[in-house]
């Protein structure tokens, strides 16, 4: 494991930690899918897996749930040894992204399912399963057979099946990821309400960048098996470790500069910077306005001069293209109503430039 993905390992939730996952590695034959893989879960937080297609996200849910098991490494949770458990004896729940319900089963007779198979005395059965779907709002639904309910409800249902055996963490693999964007929207303030009502850790799969700030205690952005970032949403965004983050996070500006006798030069622009050397920072669209008619003497801003060669409607904003010269453009946002056309002189504060470590992980 480098440096830089040991440093990461070592960033521990505000609360409690319930669940620890310590330098895993999973290979499928040759190919290596989780790289001494470490992280933290604090008890009672929403914490997201975030990354693109084959880093790793799900498969780390699988090692957890006990589907997989690790080739190196160990998961404890709240203190005891997890990953020599088979999956009925982890206090481990998972939502797929196919909710798998029995379709010849009504509401009630397919969350009760787990009870029965878990041997819970069949006297306490209907209560647990009624606390359930009222958790979820289905109660009134309770004799409905899955095909007569909408994919919102049916989500719901399978969340109901998964809390009603009183899981220590819910493991949720893009569960949302079927639904329309409307509804997928409307699942996820639900979910996000949920899970502070029932006050269960949520360890949530995701690929989707907004889905994964709308709802997260913390975000753990995940590169090639290995751990990039893990931060809170508003951090994680503000202040982005690398490149990697800065480009998967929103959408951003990478100014290459040089860095010599306090001046960092990097195209049209140069402002105070300590340091020597070559430096990448990061530079939000947002953090970049039409520049006031006054100048600024206390230096802690940059002005320039660039020409509009693009403009994009997006609501309350609009999204410019600038050109800067020399081949350097930058993406401007600003307030709808609020754009420019033709050559504009912009301004950026120097406190708004994040400097980013370049590399990846090793």
């Amino acid at each position: 494991m480098s440096e830089v993905q040991s440093d990461i390992a070592d960033i521990r939730p505000s609360r409690p930690s319930l669940l620890e996952v310590r330098n895993v590695s999973k290979s499928f034959g040759q190919t290596p899918v989780l790289r001494g893989f470490s992280l933290h879960v604090g008890n009672g937080e929403f914490l997201t897996l975030l990354g693109e297609s084959g880093s790793g996200k799900t498969t780390l849910l699988r090692l957890i749930a006990g589907f997989e098991a690790s080739d190196s490494g160990e998961i404890w949770m709240n203190g005891a040894r997890l990953d020599g458990l088979p999956p009925y004896r982890r206090r481990v729940n998972t939502v797929f992204q196919q909710y798998a319900l029995f379709p010849h089963l009504t509401v009630f007779e397919n969350v009760a399912y787990g009870l029965r198979a878990c041997g819970v005395r069949k006297a306490e059965v209907p209560q647990r399963v009624r606390q359930a779907l009222e958790m979820v709002k289905m109660h009134d639904f309770a004799t409905a057979k899955p095909a007569n309910i909408s994919g919102g409800q049916q989500q719901r249902i399978a969340l109901a099946r998964a809390l009603v055996n009183r899981p220590g963490i819910l493991l949720l693999d893009e569960p949302l990821s079927a639904l329309d964007a409307n509804l997928r929207r409307e699942m996820q303030a639900e979910l996000k309400s949920l899970q502070r009502e029932v006050g269960i850790t949520f360890l949530f799969v995701t690929h989707d960048q907004d889905e994964a700030m709308a709802l997260s205690d913390r975000i753990a952005l995940m590169r090639a098996g290995c751990l990039e970032q893990i931060a809170s949403p508003r951090e994680i965004y503000r202040q982005p470790a690398s490149a990697y983050v800065a480009r998967f996070i929103g959408q951003t500006n990478l100014l290459s500069c040089v860095l010599r006798n306090g001046v960092a030069e990097g195209g049209a622009f140069s402002w105070s910077q300590a340091g020597t050397g070559r430096a990448l920072f990061s530079l939000r669209p947002e953090c970049i306005a039409q520049a006031d008619s006054a100048a600024d003497p206390s230096g802690k801003t940059v002005r320039f001069k660039a020409r509009v060669v693009r403009q994009s409607f997006q609501g309350a904003t609009e999204l410019l293209q600038v050109d800067c010269g020399n081949g350097q453009r930058l993406l401007v946002r600003m307030p709808s109503g609020g754009a420019c056309a033709g050559e504009c002189e912009f301004q950026f504060a120097i406190a708004d430039m994040v400097r980013l470590r370049e590399e990846g992980p090793s």
